[in-house]
């Protein structure tokens, strides 16, 4: 047991090979994209992570590094919004940066073949049957599109089916709700992507994480907005952690002493890395006892000081 009095596994070595990069001439730029891996075991479940925006493939290393050292290979891109790129504020693909965020997770998909022999000891060792998406803030919605999430195109208007049949479970960290009347004119404005979200096409199981003091400033409904992915979604096998005193960054995960985290808090990580550790192996069909565990500390009579935990 740690701070959170909740469950732990003892972690191994891992490799983390950077930057892979996938050609992919229709992109604009080729996509690159870091492995890490555990250098042991076998059948290993994939996790494809999508940043949140203007981050980049170095990100995310609390649970990146946590998540790889007990036996998953996670696979993070650099997708166009990264400050990395530098993109123009005038690039014409703007508007269209939610679905090419979209189709570098698809590519990566893809080209599994090559993402495994780039990295050293890994081949014939990922489980392709295993395929988990998960991601942050803006990645919450890419992730949540490849289960079932739709999104009115802002260009065409209609809301397409851009889910992928690869992956069987989503992780989705402080990501957006719906859109409508209760965007911020900010919102409506500049994330036009963000308008109308239809989460009812959801039916795979999905783990949502909510900070209930997340104001993002994107919803005049304040932190209870993030709660709609799994309030509103279409899953009969769905759970949300609420981080209490959580602000968009929960404590810290996305990197070790970034300035943008507004509520440091070491115990705040470790929730989210043991609870979502726990699901992944759950979800992926490893073990649920450490789930199980942690569900009856989250959900039971007495309330726990950093979070709880429901589902349905």
């Amino acid at each position: 047991m740690t701070s959170t009095g909740l469950p732990v596994t003892t972690p191994s070595r891992i490799v983390s090979v950077k930057p892979i990069v996938l050609p992919a001439p229709d992109r604009g730029d080729d996509l690159h994209v870091r492995v890490s891996a555990p250098v042991a075991g076998e059948r290993l479940p994939i996790i494809v992570f999508a940043h949140g925006f203007g981050s980049d493939l170095d990100g995310y290393a609390p649970l990146v590094d946590y998540w790889s050292a007990r036996g998953f290979v996670v696979i993070q891109a650099t997708h166009p919004d990264s400050k990395r790129l530098a993109t123009p504020l005038d690039d014409p693909h703007k508007p269209d940066v939610w679905r090419r965020r979209v189709q570098d997770m698809k590519r990566i998909l893809e080209e599994l073949d090559t993402v495994e022999a780039a990295v050293p000891g890994l081949a014939g060792r990922m489980d392709r049957s295993r395929i988990v998406a998960a991601g942050h803030s803006f990645g919450g919605q890419t992730a949540g599109i490849l289960v079932g999430l739709r999104v009115t195109d802002p260009r065409t208007g209609t809301a397409e089916d851009l889910s992928d049949g690869r992956v069987m479970a989503s992780v989705q960290l402080a990501t957006a709700g719906k859109g409508g009347d209760e965007l911020t004119p900010f919102a409506h404005e500049n994330l036009p992507w963000l308008r109308d979200q239809d989460f009812s096409h959801i039916t795979v199981p999905q783990l949502v994480v909510a900070g209930d003091e997340d104001e993002v400033g994107l919803s005049t409904r304040g932190p209870a907005w993030t709660a709609d992915p799994y309030l509103l979604s279409g899953s009969t096998d769905k759970s949300l952690l609420t981080v209490h005193g959580g602000q968009h960054f929960l404590g810290g995960i996305s990197g070790y002493e970034v300035a943008e985290t507004t509520d440091e808090n070491p115990d705040r990580v470790a929730l989210v890395q043991q609870v979502t550790f726990a699901y992944l192996r759950h979800v992926t069909g490893i073990d649920s006892t450490g789930w199980e565990k942690t569900s009856s500390a989250l959900t039971g009579e007495a309330a726990h000081r950093l979070g709880r935990l429901e589902s349905q």
